[in-house]
């Protein structure tokens, strides 16, 4: 069973290294869409992937229209603190692409209203925290995934 975990834009190297070293210990498949905020060879990337990098399944898109062309036929679920449905709600599927969003804004607002039934959050449980740190977002969202597939 393999999921597919999708970084639009990402920004911090730090979150980025340490979703793919996730990406290899879940088995996960790791796709990057460009612009990013920062160099793919930035010793903070490689430092929060330690020596995995180099054993990791990773794609990378020019850009967002790159990644949906090369991916249009795939089933996928994006997250977004704009979901109305819970991520436990997410109908997982072996080959599922999850959809993540930059750090500093998450997806793109087009994104948000083309595929709103598609659009899970996780619940937060607290006023005073706007979202989750990407990389334990999808920790949270890729082991439920597992959960529910195994």
């Amino acid at each position: 069973m393999t999921l597919n975990i999708v970084l639009i834009e990402p920004e911090i190297p730090n979150n980025t290294g340490n979703i793919g070293r996730l990406a290899l210990a879940s088995g996960s498949h790791l796709h990057l869409v460009k612009p990013f905020g920062f160099e793919i060879n930035d010793t903070r990337l490689k430092r929060a992937g330690l020596d995995y990098w180099q054993h990791l399944p990773v794609t990378y898109y020019d850009n967002i229209d790159d990644f949906f062309n090369k991916n249009k036929d795939k089933k996928m679920a994006f997250l977004s603190s704009h979901g109305n449905k819970c991520h436990w709600d997410i109908p997982f599927e072996d080959d599922m692409f999850l959809i993540f969003g930059k750090e500093s804004v998450g997806l793109p607002k087009s994104i948000n209203e083309t595929y709103k039934n598609s659009l899970f959050k996780i619940p937060l449980y607290s006023d005073h925290v706007r979202s989750l740190n990407l990389a334990n977002a999808v920790s949270i969202v890729i082991y439920e995934g597992l959960k529910q597939l195994r």
